[in-house]
């Protein structure tokens, strides 16, 4: 699909890897519609690429349908909203259950089904949801943002099967760990020990890919983090005891030490 020209709309517009993706879809020519819940992050990504801003809470269920209900005539949706919700399961509160919830799974498959029908009727479109390499092996303190991400794998690649022959593609595209943005970025934590990052350029690379080539599955990382998703997905017992031997704990604590520390 070509993105110049098409109505592009961007969740998690005001962090992260946001203001990446909306200067890059804006670069390729993309229609683009920035939504996100901080009003004066939101309109300082939409004046920097010349986007439209919607105001909109995922969390809040009837922002959702309201987002859709504005975006109607979206051609590309690039669901990239999520919530870190690392640490332990025993730490949340239900109310912090529901959010994380909400906003990295609810969200993207409610507003994938509400744009979905209208791109159907019009014959053309495509879903790109951003997940996570979370959402092939899980590690330990990340058992939340684990379940979001599985979810939200296993919602793309069948809904993708469904709606083959449509005119509307899916594409799923997974980040390892991304330096000077995201998580790491925004607490000041670092990767665990010899685990090499990637860009905000290489993901945003992914995500374009995905579109301009109907691209399935899109995992933005390292040769060695990819093979090692890869063996926890089928392994899942093995990958636990890898685990307990390198840093992967330590690091997940620090990001849930510096999380807390920014609340």
């Amino acid at each position: 699909m070509d993105i110049s020209g098409s109505n592009v709309l961007l969740t998690g517009a005001t962090g992260g890897l946001g203001s990446d993706l909306a200067v890059r879809l804006a670069a390729h020519g993309a229609r683009l519609t920035v939504t996100g819940r901080r009003e004066e992050a939101l309109k300082a990504t939409a004046d920097a690429c010349g986007a439209r801003t919607v105001v909109a809470d995922l969390a809040v269920r009837s922002d959702v349908v309201r987002l859709a209900g504005t975006c109607a005539e979206t051609d590309i949706l690039v669901a990239n909203a999520a919530l870190p919700a690392s640490g332990d399961l025993l730490d949340y509160t239900e109310e912090q259950l529901d959010r994380a919830l909400d906003v990295n799974l609810r969200a993207p498959l409610l507003l994938t089904r509400l744009l979905a029908e209208h791109m159907v009727a019009r014959g053309r479109g495509h879903i790109v949801l951003v997940g996570s390499i979370s959402g092939k092996a899980a590690t330990k303190s990340t058992s939340l943002y684990n379940a979001t991400k599985f979810g939200l794998r296993g919602f793309a690649l069948a809904l993708r099967q469904e709606l083959r022959g449509t005119g509307v593609g899916v594409s799923l595209v997974q980040p390892g760990f991304v330096r000077d943005a995201g998580m790491f970025a925004a607490t000041g934590a670092t990767p665990p020990s010899g685990m090499r990052t990637v860009t905000p350029r290489q993901v945003t690379d992914g995500v374009v890919r995905a579109i301009r080539r109907d691209r399935c599955e899109v995992n933005v990382a390292p040769l060695e983090l990819r093979l090692l998703s890869a063996i926890a997905g089928q392994f899942p017992g093995f990958a636990e005891r890898v685990q307990a031997r390198t840093d992967v704990d330590g690091s997940v604590r620090r990001i849930v030490e510096a999380q807390r520390s920014h609340r």
